[in-house]
């Protein structure tokens, strides 16, 4: 009967092509409030339009399934990859009626043994708790959708492979999102990671490399310029300063002085310099917090790349 009418509505929707008010044939299909309204004299002619979309070409059933757009999409972030059902904790029906009085026990007993059943072995337990926990650092840390769920899928490899044996959770799930963020170019230190762990920045490092070895994830070294940005958002400085920054780093990589050092210095280095520069000064103290190093760091990045790249500045 839904599907009738659907497809009435369609054909509603199509045959009209003029005002019935004015006769105008400048209708404007309004997708985001679902009207149809007419641009002349703003008469609304339906008030339940349907965005069909565009036709998606599928050569087989098994196509069409996978191209059809009902329902919410397949996440890895959670441990059933969100196709399970659940019992809502509303009395109420579909239709929104609450639920008779005498069907609320059975109502109950049905939600709690779906609780039960979603979460089935010890696998399931494990990484209903670990996705979790992975999605509570992320959010914790402000990091994207895309991060979070690279991170699920390797916690996932690591769980397959049982890299998981003699370590913590936590320790596990704090090193898959360090290696996502190395691998979606949207880098964090061990630092940050830790801060918002409830494990050592010792034991994610170890436990980093322990994965990167099984898993054989191919990470590549993280760039100074791959900070800038970030750095230059937190201490409120332009984009002309980060692309003085930006500058400063390309000519430090050609003369090969980026390498062998550590990124966050060189990054925090480059941006001091390109502030004084532009006129927007910060102090090595305000820097240094931000890129989670120490003055002294700073100051020895500074003196190396004004000095190689004949930088003059006055203080």
């Amino acid at each position: 009967m839904g599907s009738k009418t659907m497809a009435n509505k369609k054909e509603s929707a199509e045959e009209i092509t003029r005002c019935p008010e004015c006769n105008s044939g400048h209708l404007v299909r309004d997708y985001e409030r679902g009207e149809l309204i007419c641009e002349e004299c703003g008469l609304v002619i339906d008030d339940q339009f349907i965005d069909l979309g565009p036709e998606w070409r599928a050569f087989d059933v098994e196509q069409g399934e996978k191209r059809a757009r009902t329902g919410a999409p397949m996440t890895y972030t959670i441990h059933d990859k969100g196709l399970s059902t659940e019992i809502s904790w509303k009395n109420k029906d579909s239709y929104g009626k609450s639920i008779p009085t005498r069907n609320r026990a059975q109502l109950y007993r049905l939600r709690k043994w779906q609780r039960r059943i979603r979460v089935s072995n010890a696998t399931e337990r494990n990484l209903a708790f670990a996705l979790s926990e992975l999605d509570r650092m992320a959010s914790a840390m402000g990091l994207p959708r895309n991060v979070r769920e690279t991170a699920a899928m390797v916690y996932r490899k690591a769980v397959n492979k049982n890299l998981i044996r003699g370590r913590s959770i936590e320790g596990v799930v704090a090193a898959s999102l360090y290696a996502a963020c190395r691998q979606c170019n949207v880098p964090r230190t061990l630092d940050e990671v830790a801060s918002s762990s409830r494990v050592g920045r010792k034991e994610i490092g170890r436990t980093y490399r322990f994965m990167t070895r099984e898993l054989s994830l191919k990470l590549m070294p993280t760039k100074p310029q791959d900070y800038v940005q970030r750095f230059c958002s937190e201490l409120k400085l332009s984009g002309d300063v980060q692309a003085k920054a930006a500058d400063i780093l390309k000519d430090a990589n050609k003369k090969e002085l980026t390498s062998g050092r550590g990124p966050t210095g060189v990054a925090a280095a480059a941006i001091y310099i390109a502030s004084i520069l532009c006129n927007e000064r910060r102090t090595q103290r305000e820097v240094a917090d931000i890129a989670g190093v120490t003055e002294v760091t700073i100051r020895n990045r500074y003196k190396e790349l004004t000095d190689k790249l004949g930088i003059e500045i006055q203080l």
